[in-house]
């Protein structure tokens, strides 16, 4: 398995004496090569779910095995460095540096890790062959469409060849038809064997995966293949 978590409860404390409950005790497997989707209403928990699973965020209670390590009690420098190694984020504001070319945007996550300048280029030039951009490498976001950049963003997702892929609101910026776009390219990316969680409030976007987590009040109220 790739993802373990076992009783993971968050609890926020605002003024220092209110505690909500985000997630209540959520118990829940992911495998190699899936392909899932997270759903549930405002307030569900959903997006606090996402940021645990993205080690941008610690449980309050419960254990959280990533690709064998528990990341539970981990140091925030040390989440960092599984994050930069384990985890591809794409996000719905795609999240790119105005001023650099999609390139260097997709080279970002290898300055941070060391990679050599040579080495940066190279595997970059590959992610963005990848999403069908290898004629747009040289262009700023603001030369690109909506769902260019989102195709940069997802590039720079998967240049660190991450265990998995977690994408918040996808498709959330884009029109439908180039939401479908983009959703073919995560189709093409989970049969090469990436492994991919996205996070939606669309039911044809959760259509793609093949399961279905539905969240409700902090719970998972259903687990749910497909077909």
């Amino acid at each position: 398995m790739l993802i373990d978590l076992k009783d993971i409860k968050k609890i926020y404390e605002i003024g220092g004496t209110v505690k909500v409950p985000a997630l209540k005790s959520i118990n829940l497997v992911i495998g190699k090569n899936e392909y899932v989707a997270i759903m549930g209403p405002s307030g569900s928990g959903k997006s606090t779910l996402m940021n645990i699973l993205g080690c941008l965020d610690t449980a309050s209670e419960g254990i959280y095995m990533l690709n064998g390590s528990n990341v539970s009690d981990m140091t925030d420098d040390e989440l960092a460095e599984i994050r930069n190694r384990e985890i591809g984020f794409v996000f719905q504001t795609f999240n790119l540096l105005p001023r650099a070319n999609a390139l260097h945007n997709v080279e970002l996550p290898l300055i941070y890790n060391g990679t050599s300048s040579t080495q940066r280029k190279k595997q970059a030039k590959e992610a963005l062959e990848k999403v069908g951009l290898a004629d747009r490498m040289d262009h700023k976001p603001n030369e690109l469409s909506g769902g260019q950049r989102q195709r940069v963003a997802i590039a720079r997702a998967l240049v660190n060849n991450p265990s998995i892929i977690l994408a918040d609101e996808p498709t959330g910026n884009l029109d439908s038809k180039t939401g479908e776009e983009i959703m073919e390219i995560f189709e093409t990316l989970h049969d090469a064997g990436n492994t991919i969680v996205l996070v939606t409030h669309e039911e044809y976007i959760a259509e793609h995966s093949d399961r279905i987590i539905r969240l409700r009040d902090g719970l998972v109220e259903r687990d749910e293949s497909v077909n």
